[in-house]
């Protein structure tokens, strides 16, 4: 087994035994204690370095098309998810990306936990190679630019709720004072990492159960 394999197996079953009780939202490291998001920041480091695809806007954009699963982040937005109001709870959240049309959304599955009520958050955007300075050619940073925030309800005690989904639509929040940015520092056929402008950390992993949300982007 090449190192590469070895450091993201590591890194996987690290990631599987911190998610054991999330019901496959994704967990921050502020739920965690220090020792462990040093060990998860250190793998990840690691596997960062070994990046099978290190120019991945490049030569491997096929790999970045579809849905992702969002398993880990140190990010503010994701943090702020985990207390939400009224008794809800995150569930999973989703990126799914057009690479063609250079969009993407990301999705948060909310709940109640007694079943009353249901629906999602999701945040539409475009995107676009950041062309570096001292680099001939984009590598691995793009540009975000939000546009929507959709807040819906799909479901009220079991029942569907088409009127309410969405129930909602604003313009998304866009940095001030800068351009949001996204370095994809990791990527394969079933991992990809992410590092934010501002320093936040994104583990995600390829998914296949989100067909309903794939063409609405």
């Amino acid at each position: 087994m090449n190192n590469q394999l070895l450091i993201k197996e590591k890194l996987q079953a690290k990631l599987e035994k911190i998610q054991v009780n999330s019901g496959g939202s994704p967990v921050t490291d502020l739920q965690l204690d220090k020792t462990l998001t040093e060990e998860i920041e250190q793998l990840t480091t690691e596997l960062e370095s070994v990046n099978p695809n290190p120019y991945p806007l490049v030569n491997a954009t096929s790999l970045l098309e579809g849905a992702w699963q969002l398993q880990y982040s140190t990010a503010r937005e994701i943090r702020s998810l985990v207390s939400l109001p009224l008794g809800l709870k995150l569930g999973k959240v989703y990126q799914v990306i057009d690479v063609a049309n250079k969009l993407f959304f990301n999705l948060a599955k909310v709940k109640h936990p007694l079943g009353l009520v249901s629906g999602y958050v999701k945040v539409t955007a475009s995107f676009e190679p950041a062309k570096e300075d001292l680099e001939p050619e984009p590598n691995k940073r793009i540009n975000v630019y939000f546009d929507k925030r959709y807040l819906s309800i799909e479901k009220i005690v079991g029942i569907n709720t088409p009127q309410l989904n969405p129930f909602k639509v604003i313009p998304a929040n866009n940095p001030t004072s800068r351009i949001a940015t996204l370095d994809i520092t990791y990527l394969d056929e079933t991992l990809r990492i992410g590092r934010g402008g501002d320093g936040s950390l994104f583990i995600l992993s390829k998914s296949l159960d989100l067909p309903d949300f794939i063409s609405s982007i």
